[in-house]
């Protein structure tokens, strides 16, 4: 399996998830910045131009980041635990977090920063709104503090142990810091606990000088 990466948060979460399940997968790299996957022969892997892309074989593509890693997490037979859950109930929590994740801070995070300090690239190649940054960020700042609000002191996103929920939120929050502009409130105390572990462990670490690359 050949797994084509670049840049950014999507990417950086299925290859901390394969660390983390101690998988290695071919990496390919898309220069983001230059355009490459905006054209061929990217877009014949995937037509809607983003990253990350999975081939798994001739004519078998799999794109978007957590559908890749749902996939590799029932297709991997490693020792190591799946991240979506092992049983029905773990699985449908951890979705479930995955889509509040998503809705309440992901997606703010990536709309402010493509409306502001990424217009220059993104105002090129997709519909801005750079008047809608300020907002995007506000509703960013108002989902960490739910998010604080939400998670257990010393625990996880959405169980007792880490899930993919967790690998998501943590490479968004670094790309918040580090890339976007909005770095982590230190009033929200078990947000910022949380951010610091899943920051040591060995798959943040490994996958972190790639995940600043410009």
């Amino acid at each position: 399996m050949r797994l084509y990466v670049s840049i950014g948060p999507n990417p950086r979460i299925v290859r901390m998830y394969a660390a983390e399940r101690g998988v290695a997968l071919e990496e390919i790299w898309i220069d983001l910045a230059a355009g490459e996957n905006r054209r061929e022969p990217f877009l014949s892997l995937n037509p809607a131009g983003q990253l990350p892309v999975l081939e798994i074989g001739p004519g078998q593509i799999i794109a978007e980041s957590l559908t890749i890693c749902e996939y590799l997490d029932e297709a991997l037979d490693t020792p190591s635990p799946h991240l979506i859950g092992c049983d029905p109930f773990r699985r449908a929590r951890t979705r479930m977090w995955l889509r509040r994740i998503e809705e309440r801070y992901s997606q703010p995070v990536t709309a402010a920063f493509r409306y502001g300090p990424g217009l220059a690239m993104f105002g090129l190649r997709l519909r801005c709104l750079p008047e809608a940054a300020e907002g995007m960020a506000a509703l960013a700042r108002d989902g960490e503090a739910w998010l604080d609000a939400q998670m257990p002191a010393g625990g996880f996103v959405a169980s007792d142990m880490l899930t993919l929920a967790d690998i998501a939120l943590y490479c968004f929050m670094d790309f918040a810091n580090n890339r976007a502009g909005l770095p982590p409130d230190p009033k929200h105390s078990v947000l910022s606990s949380w951010f610091g572990r899943m920051d040591a462990r060995d798959s943040a670490q490994l996958t972190k000088a790639h995940a600043k690359r410009a």
